[in-house]
């Protein structure tokens, strides 16, 4: 008889399910495995043979082939040596499995089960394909996965537990944990933040514009372009930027740990939501993500999936990078094609960046003498084109900070802003909107965004006046949707449209 445990690998940011089979046949004694496996599991041959013999299993003087179904699939991990060790145990057992087991773990030569933080969006990944699924985890992996709603797993430390629990094939009840942050409630959904700052933008001096604008940006998730002279306050802004968030439901949180699972960070359930910041000499397939045959691998955009991707010195970016941020950032999803796969990633998040107006800096300074050329600015400016800059929602200039503004004006901190951002928050839920405002499709803006008629003339003369493309008039009414929002009122008015148009690059 041939059993059957499952098993999965990575697929860019999702699992494929795996059937892991064997068979014992008669032949020179040989151990196999099939299924176009990589080495880290050719050579789990000999961690598999160094725990069997440690638990007084003898192989039988015969071929052992083991098969990784689909074979025609890439197969990754190190976490396959747990179920193929437990079918060679079992390979006696007549009896077949009542659930549907999936095993993960990577076996030391003592039979102990080891940890690894890709385990976590492998599991994710197959438990919502696959929900009536049984996992067999190793027991250091508890921590991470005991917050995960309606998982059955059974953690054990080593292989003998493992095979015990198959023998007996029982039932398991499911996880059914909770955070321990603060929340709120919205619809008797929970939604969870953190109290602490660890940035404040009380510390940010001046700048209540764009501080307003940033606050905006949060609360519907725009786009977002800072452009002023060296150091005005732009990338002190933007690392304040991911600590006024809105909160985020247990589905959101889980996610988010699954992509820092991507990478082999420590799993950590913790409402604050990734913020990724690659320097501009990065790579292109770093930044989009790669699609290749050999090992298919997430890049900054899909990492930063429901959190902040920050560009500084935005102009210093490779063009082709720049040009190719223009489908995600209007679809919220990036395709990447191959001649061998074809992977999907979703993309929904606040793209912010920091620019100079001009190659030395100064162009916008009071103090300081601009020492570029017209040729020199303009060739600067032609790095970002246009479709790429009708993407973004919000533009700020910046200017300089003044030695008196500290007394003059009055500081607008994050905890301030942060409760007009879940304000505006509460306020998109009871619409019974599934998007932020800033990822919000055409269809979307028409049930949500509708203006009065005084209100749309406005629009439309600025439309005429200025050139503004059908994108930008949607994007003008996607801000003031959001502004609106901050100001708690239902309905879009004109002046929410004529701050939403002074963000604009015209």
């Amino acid at each position: 008889m041939v059993h059957k445990i499952f098993c999965a690998t990575r697929f860019g940011i999702e699992a494929k399910k795996v059937e892991v089979e064997l068979s014992f046949i008669r032949g020179l004694p040989n151990f196999t495995i099939s299924g176009l496996a990589n080495n880290s599991i050719q050579e789990s041959k000999q961690r598999i043979q160094s725990t069997l013999n440690a638990y007084g299993f003898v192989f039988p003087p015969l071929r052992v082939i083991v098969n990784l179904f689909p074979s025609d699939l890439p197969k990754y991990g190190s976490h396959f040596d747990l179920p193929i060790a437990l079918l060679i145990a079992l390979h006696k057992n007549q009896q077949a499995f009542r659930h549907k087991w999936f095993a993960f773990g990577e076996l030391g030569l003592d039979g102990n089960i080891k940890h690894n933080d890709s385990l976590f969006p492998l599991v994710l990944s197959v438990l919502t394909t696959d929900p009536d699924a049984y996992f067999i985890l190793p027991k250091d992996s508890k921590k991470s996965f005991s917050y995960i709603p309606n998982l059955h797993a059974v953690y054990v430390c080593n292989f003998k537990e493992a095979l015990e629990i198959l023998k007996t094939d029982e039932a398991i009840e499911s996880s059914n944990a909770n955070l321990e942050y603060p929340y709120i409630t919205i619809e008797n959904k929970k939604f969870f933040y953190q109290e602490k700052f660890e940035y404040d933008f009380g510390e940010v001096i001046g700048q209540n514009i764009a501080k307003r604008a940033a606050m905006i940006a949060a609360a519907g998730f725009h786009n977002i372009i800072f452009e002023g002279s060296p150091g005005c306050g732009k990338s002190m802004i933007i690392k304040r930027l991911r600590e006024i968030l809105p909160p985020m439901s247990l589905e959101e949180i889980i996610e988010t740990a699954k992509l820092k699972g991507l990478e082999g960070i420590d799993i950590n359930l913790v409402p604050l939501r990734n913020f990724r910041f690659p320097h501009q000499s990065a790579s292109k397939a770093s930044i989009i993500g790669s699609a290749s045959q050999r090992e298919p691998k997430p890049g900054e955009i899909a990492l930063a999936h429901l959190g902040l991707l920050f560009f500084d010195e935005l102009p210093y970016f490779h063009k082709e990078i720049l040009e190719a941020l223009r489908e995600p950032l209007e679809n919220n999803a990036l395709v990447v094609s191959r001649v061998h796969s074809k992977i999907e990633y979703p993309t929904s998040f606040i793209f912010a960046a920091a620019q100079n107006p001009c190659p030395c800096g100064n162009l916008l300074s009071t103090i300081k003498e601009c020492r570029c050329s017209d040729r020199e600015i303009t060739q600067y400016k032609n790095r970002l084109s246009e479709p790429f800059l009708d993407r973004i929602d919000l533009f700020v200039q910046m200017q300089e900070n003044q030695s008196q503004i500290k007394n003059q004006e009055q500081k607008l901190d994050s905890k301030a802003m942060r409760d007009k951002v879940f304000k505006a928050f509460v306020m998109q839920h009871k619409r019974l909107q599934k998007d932020f405002n800033g990822k919000l499709s055409e269809k979307e803006i028409e049930k949500f965004c509708g203006i009065d008629t005084e209100t749309e003339s406005v629009l439309l003369k600025a439309k005429h006046h200025f050139g503004l493309s059908m994108r930008s008039i949607n994007k003008i009414k996607k801000v003031a949707r959001t502004i609106a929002d901050l100001d708690e009122c239902h309905e879009i008015k004109k002046q929410h449209i004529l701050e939403a148009m002074s963000y604009r690059r015209i």
